[in-house]
């Protein structure tokens, strides 16, 4: 299971996620999640995972590969409560060694607090058709 680290923001907890996934850190990744048979993760192209154990097993093969990734994020929004974050972003993610950017990734993001501070209980991300991207709405209805 993962650290006790605690995260005082779902701004940190995200923040901590992005970190980790450029580094490719199974232990830093898996700090972000609670620890929750309930969290959800939907990787671009792949199936809905349900469960702590089974998110796990996705990100060590996601990183077994030895890839670092380069992850640019832009048309952030959240929609905040004191016990609960979602937030929306799109990843512009390319590799270490080929600044190219792959097509966006739309990414949903939900984070809680409980009492180990923040943590992640839903990520769901899927690729962006590239003449899509428009700008984001300043108002949310």
């Amino acid at each position: 299971m993962p650290s006790q680290k605690i995260f005082a923001s779902p701004q940190d907890v995200e923040a901590a996620f992005y970190e980790a996934l450029e580094h490719s850190d199974i232990d830093a990744m898996m700090a972000v999640w609670a620890e929750d048979e309930e969290v959800v993760c939907v990787q671009p192209g792949g199936p809905r995972l349900v469960g702590y154990t089974m998110i796990r097993e996705a990100w060590q093969r996601i990183f077994a590969n030895g890839r670092k990734l380069k992850v640019r994020l832009s048309q952030q929004t959240a929609i905040t409560t004191p016990f609960a974050m979602i937030s929306t972003v799109l990843e512009h993610i390319a590799t270490a060694d080929d600044e190219s950017l792959s097509a966006p990734v739309a990414a949903t993001n939900v984070y809680v607090r409980g009492a180990l501070g923040w943590r992640m209980v839903a990520h769901h991300a899927s690729p962006v058709p590239p003449n899509s991207i428009t700008e984001a709405p300043r108002i949310l209805h």
